[in-house]
């Protein structure tokens, strides 16, 4: 007697990636899984950079671990930076060969006052517009001048092209917060699996 079995589609093998990087001013565990809820368990030395990598996990519907010290008693430059590169290197990697992804992400993102937009395109060219400012300062120990600094980097080590425009707003808090929102937004409509392929005529990203 034969059997027939129906064709399953294989599942999608998940997208994930980890790096651990030690130098003589930072110490940094991060990973993240594209294909997750939102789950977030964030340990770093500047309390508002957490709070917004908090954002990107769950309004990004990643899975984000990160555990990082740092020199902060120096500044917390170093922190922020090193964590922006660890990130932009994870994602990198869990997004692998970019094939079936959707490639570009837009998203406009307000909080009260204040109303951001990110524009995401995973290219495998490294570039970033930063439009718009945020009023210097800081918030606890963040500088809001990294704010740039933090998505630039992301920008090198995720080879991904970025345009960010903070249309306006007043408070720093809501204005960087809600750029953080958008940026996650973008991200997550970016590695959407929703095509066959790759989203290039070139063949290769």
């Amino acid at each position: 007697m034969a059997t027939r079995k129906p064709n399953t589609p294989a599942k999608p093998v998940a997208r994930s990636g980890s790096i651990s990087r030690k130098t003589k001013e930072t110490e940094i565990d991060l990973s993240i899984s594209l294909d997750g809820t939102g789950r977030y368990e964030i340990d770093t030395p500047v309390p508002f950079l957490s709070h917004m990598l908090a954002q990107l996990a769950v309004h990004g519907s990643f899975d984000l671990t990160v555990k990082a010290t740092g020199d902060v008693e120096v500044d917390a430059h170093h922190s922020v930076e090193d964590v922006a590169i660890c990130l932009g290197t994870a994602f990198r990697d869990a997004v692998g060969d970019k094939t079936g992804i959707q490639r570009f992400g837009y998203f406009v993102a307000p909080l009260d006052e204040a109303c951001c937009e990110t524009v995401v395109d995973l290219s495998g060219r490294p570039h970033t517009v930063f439009n718009g400012t945020v009023p210097p300062g800081k918030i606890g120990n963040f500088d809001v001048e990294m704010v740039p600094h933090f998505f630039q980097s992301f920008s090198n080590h995720s080879l991904s092209t970025l345009h960010l425009t903070v249309r306006y707003g007043e408070n720093r808090h809501h204005m960087v917060e809600a750029l953080f929102k958008s940026f996650a937004r973008a991200l997550k409509a970016a590695v959407s699996r929703s095509r066959d392929g790759l989203a290039s005529t070139k063949g290769t990203l």
